[in-house]
């Protein structure tokens, strides 16, 4: 409920995250001022190890649909899937422009035209460039991160100003030359900035994170030392480090092809809009790989979290129809296992060693730097924003923790820190600080064409199934006649085998035919009927095997 100004005070600012707390991924952040909404990202997560058969997960926005008439507008960070992979999800049901840089709103536009989503208005901005919507004046400012465009939000009512982080790192010799916009942040910290939100992926680590440079002398040496063909396995949204891969194995005389859907996509949007650069004839097809020697080819791929449809999984097990795994081969993985892909990864990395090629991987060699800003780099931020209030995100509870003892040692008021809850609105003006209500919040889940439709109940079926199989037992009965015309049939699927264990299935389809036989098969009590197999037949199968597979009785009515 809107809180009226008193004295010609100014209202309260209301901030709720809808995602990207005591999580990675999925983040959205919503600014409410008066009859105005602001929203920072639309992100995604992959989905959990239990939500079996889930493709995505992306933040419920049932408060937003309530109010869609107030949404002015979604201010995108950068073009990670973390930041923007709802985008498609979430505009169906809550329309309304988009602002981003030129690579990030490319690589939203990519995801719209996919989903068939035409006619969203979309504005493209340049660091330091400011956006009025409603309220709310919105600054972006050039941040360093592992995918070129990536900004901050500077995001100022008549309440105060709240900056956004974003993700980032401080990189002093980025590839593009670019370093963080640090002047605009400190002459904010000296205007006054009321309120930090900021990202806490890396604040369990000490010191500072590697520059790009770094990884970029390392592929100098794997160039060199490489007698064959190199193929790389990477985020296909990591621009500045391609381009780096690029530049060096032009210099080693290789031509460059992309293998991968997101690979091919990425880099053909990102050479249209200018942000990737390959000289004129160095680009090859697939097709065109044999027409060159090992020596002179370079290869772009996906893969690099070991996922089963992706480039690299499929040449290393032999079932990419263009590119087949040779021992001549170096292969390097520049990228780190994002937590719980660690198995997958693995019995890549085994598969390509069996094929006798070079394997180069994090744990070798340093292929890959993080794009997240480590302690130091955190301090930084604060030292320059100096905000009234600080609302650790984007990070797990442990994360977003350290990072309030953090700011604690930086002489922040413990009273000004904020641990925020999904969905748990936080209201603020520049003399006050407290807790709002709690809005609708929570996870919908992603699977197939169906958004929304997949549920705990789904979910625990799906489990029940997987760990202990199905049987269905099927029946015909005339109704009219209250007779058993036939069956019962007796179905198994992932329970047991049963050529093998016929004496089971026929002391179930006996027991089925002696319930049947005790009760009235005129169809007035078939619910009834169904419950009652259901516990018998569980009993049974649990006495005989301690087992517990999913019962479904099917009654024909003929």
């Amino acid at each position: 409920m809107k809180e009226h100004p008193k004295n010609g005070a100014a209202s309260k600012l209301r901030i709720v995250s809808l995602g990207g707390v005591d999580e990675i991924g999925k983040n959205m952040y919503v600014f409410e001022y008066e009859d105005d909404i602001v929203v920072v990202d639309c992100g995604s997560i992959f989905p959990k190890e239990d939500m079996l058969g889930v493709d995505l997960v992306i933040p419920d926005v049932s408060y937003l649909v309530e109010k869609r008439k107030n949404v002015r507008g979604y201010l995108l960070t950068h073009g990670h899937e973390d930041h923007i992979g709802a985008t498609p999800y979430i505009l169906r049901q809550v329309p309304a422009p988009l602002y981003g840089t030129r690579l990030t709103l490319a690589l939203v536009d990519l995801k719209l035209k996919e989903h068939r989503i035409a006619g969203v208005p979309m504005k493209a901005v340049r660091p330091r460039e400011t956006v009025q919507l409603g309220k709310f004046s919105c600054q972006f400012i050039h941040v360093s991160h592992s995918i070129a465009g990536a900004c901050a939000i500077a995001i100022t009512c008549p309440a105060g100003t709240v900056i956004c982080s974003g993700d980032f790192k401080v990189d002093y010799t980025p590839i593009d030359g670019e370093i963080m916009d640090l002047q605009t942040l400190a002459d904010y910290g000296e205007k006054g900035v009321m309120a930090l939100l900021c990202e806490s992926t890396n604040v369990e680590r000490p010191g500072y994170t590697m520059s790009e440079q770094k990884v970029g002398s390392t592929f100098e040496k794997q160039f060199e030392q490489a007698k064959g063909r190199v193929i790389v396995a990477m985020f296909a949204s990591n621009i500045h480090r391609m381009q780096m891969i690029i530049d060096c194995g032009i210099r080693f005389g290789r031509r460059v092809c992309f293998i991968g859907r997101s690979m091919v996509n990425v880099s053909h949007v990102a050479i249209e809009i200018g942000e990737l650069r390959i000289p004129e004839g160095w680009m090859i097809e697939q097709d065109d790989l044999d027409n060159y020697p090992d020596e002179n080819i370079l290869v772009m791929t996906t893969g690099s979290q070991g996922e089963p449809m992706a480039g690299l999984t499929r040449m290393a097990y032999a079932e990419h129809r263009k590119l087949q795994i040779r021992p001549s081969d170096t292969i390097i993985i520049s990228a780190t296992p994002i937590p719980g892909n660690e198995k997958f990864i693995s019995r890549v990395i085994n598969q390509l060693y069996r094929c006798g090629a070079q394997v180069v991987y994090s744990a070798m060699a340093e292929v890959h730097v993080s794009g997240h800003a480590c302690q130091e780099e955190l301090k930084l931020m604060h030292a320059l924003v100096r905000p009234k209030y600080f609302i650790p995100v984007h990070g797990e509870y442990r994360m977003l923790y350290q990072h309030a003892e953090l700011a604690l040692s930086m002489g922040m008021d413990g009273r000004n820190i904020v641990l925020p809850e999904i969905g748990q609105v936080i209201e603020m003006t520049e003399d006050s600080l407290e807790l709002g209500e709690q809005i609708p919040s929570g996870t919908v889940l992603v699977d197939g064409l169906g958004v929304g439709d997949v549920g705990n109940v789904v979910l625990r079926d799906r489990k029940h199934l997987s760990e202990d199989g199905l049987i269905i037992t099927v029946m015909a009965i005339n109704r009219d006649e209250a007779k058993l015309v036939s069956g019962p049939d007796i179905i198994s699927r992932g329970f047991i085998y049963v050529r093998e264990n016929e004496d089971i299935i026929d002391n179930t389809r006996e027991l089925v035919r002696e319930i049947l036989a005790g009760n009235d098969l005129s169809g007035e009590n078939w619910p009834d009927l169904k419950n009652q197999i259901k516990d018998e037949v569980h009993r049974f199968i649990f006495e005989k095997i301690k087992r517990n597979p999913m019962i479904l009785p099917i009654i024909l009515d003929v």
